[in-house]
């Protein structure tokens, strides 16, 4: 769900660790990589699947409709109760937390220094929180 929610916003860093995490955890490529297609994919249960949707549904644009309807919850909520659901909308909220710092601060997946250029480096202190001295 997590990874669904990083293609769509478009965040290289989260999309690379999840991937990392869920091969890691011992998830096939074809899983893995069907994740960007998910709706015609055949390697998900019924239950995976409406755990993406509200990803979809809650990270794609769409200003002037209702976002996650009362069909998705209703669908959602038949397949888990209020705890796994709670679970869901934290896990995504989580998400959301760390997607600006993966936008603005480009850190590199699997590197624990910032990039090589002055502009990047600044970013990366200031995604740490850390001061940025005024250039």
């Amino acid at each position: 769900m997590t990874l669904r929610a990083a293609q769509i916003v478009g965040s290289t860093y989260h999309v690379v660790r999840m991937t990392g995490e869920l091969r890691k955890g011992g998830e096939t490529e074809e899983r893995i990589t069907a994740v960007a297609t998910w709706q015609s994919a055949p390697y998900f249960t019924d239950a995976e699947r409406v755990a993406l949707e509200p990803a979809e549904a809650v990270f794609t644009p769409n200003p002037f409709e209702e976002r996650v309807s009362d069909d998705l919850f209703a669908r959602a909520s038949a397949h888990y109760d209020d705890q796994a659901l709670w679970t869901l909308t934290m896990a995504l909220g989580h998400l959301s937390l760390f997607i600006p710092v993966a936008l603005i601060g480009k850190p590199i997946p699997g590197h624990r220094s910032a990039r090589t250029t002055a502009g990047n480096a600044r970013r990366h202190r200031w995604c740490l929180g850390r001061t940025v001295p005024a250039t």
